[in-house]
């Protein structure tokens, strides 16, 4: 069996474990076997859905102590869980979440692992899993030779697959530790795009010249319905607040469509949004580095590009 992992956020499913269970699935396709979901803690989600991405199964622990997210619990259960229905690949979104336990269980589990995987595994020679290495700009093929084995997906890298189909649903009871952590307080971003899971992202650099030229960019996003977003410098002269800072050292991303608007594209900013599957960049100065990186640029003062994109966004809806 294929079990992958089903993380969620206010207890909605989110899209990076739908792209995940996809992938779980054409796994089991690959090895002959059934793909089966994993749901820790409650949802608003109807859960027989997840057929609809290639589960055949969904196994849920309906535990009040699992809603909030904690390390050490949830890959305690999940280990648990994996041995208990004789999984032989764990899968896992590589997200924030997926990060903390996907080592974790692997650990557990006496399981080989690979982080930030880009493709399928390669079964007609042994399990050979392919991954990004220093910072997307290259990839390393791993062989995994251990019964048990551990993968975290890279998020955009496989996509979303449509099945004809309708999982069953079945609650079980692994045996829960108590949390190491007490959650005193949470605070939340509202009404505002998760950068984690946005499709479509507008970014703003230096090159906007201070916070209030923001609107420019606002406006785009709004338009677009995209999420917004910003470099390191932005986000440490508090022209924007830190949630919205992407790259190396922020919120590493992945996005069908990446706007940069203004910003040079250092080579720490564009480990963190390389794997967006579209990159526009809109840049005064023709020698900024990330037009290397885009896939279409424009050469032009985001003063005047800006307003005038949003306007042909607009009468292209309109016009719809």
């Amino acid at each position: 069996m294929v079990l992958v992992y089903i993380d969620q956020a206010d207890q909605q499913i989110k899209k990076s474990s739908l792209e995940a269970m996809s992938y779980g699935a054409a796994i089991a396709k690959q090895l002959g076997c059934e793909a089966a979901a994993l749901v820790l803690g409650t949802v608003n989600d109807n859960l027989a859905n997840l057929g609809k991405q290639g589960a055949t199964k969904v196994y849920q622990q309906k535990n009040e102590s699992l809603h909030s997210f904690d390390a050490k619990v949830h890959s305690t259960v999940i280990a648990a869980a994996a041995k208990s229905l004789l999984a032989t690949v764990v899968v896992f979104a590589h997200n924030i979440n997926g990060k903390a336990i996907a080592p974790a269980v692997a650990v557990k589990l006496e399981a080989g692992i690979v982080t930030g995987a880009s493709s399928l595994p390669d079964t007609q020679n042994g399990f050979v899993v392919t991954k990004t290495v220093f910072s997307g700009k290259a990839f390393a093929s791993i062989q995994i030779e251990t019964p048990l084995k551990v993968i975290a997906i890279n998020q955009n890298s496989f996509g979303v697959v449509a099945y004809d189909n309708t999982a069953i649903v079945e609650e079980i009871n692994m045996p829960v530790p108590a949390p190491s952590i007490k959650i005193t307080k949470v605070e939340k971003v509202e009404g505002e795009i998760p950068l984690t899971e946005a499709n479509l992202v507008v970014s703003g650099g230096r090159g906007l010249k201070g916070p209030e030229n923001w609107g420019i960019l606002l406006d785009l996003a709004k338009a677009l319905g995209a999420a917004t977003a910003c470099s390191r410098p932005v986000s440490d002269s508090d022209w924007r607040p830190h949630h919205e800072h992407v790259g190396q050292t922020g919120i590493q991303i992945a996005p069908n469509l990446y706007i940069a608007i203004g910003i040079s594209g250092a080579i720490q900013h564009l480990a963190g949004v390389n794997r967006s599957k579209t990159i526009v960049v809109i840049n005064k100065d023709p020698e900024a580095p990330f037009f290397k990186a885009a896939d279409y640029g424009i050469i032009g003062d985001a003063f005047e590009v800006v307003p005038a994109l949003t306007a042909a966004v607009l009468k292209s809806k309109a016009a719809n």
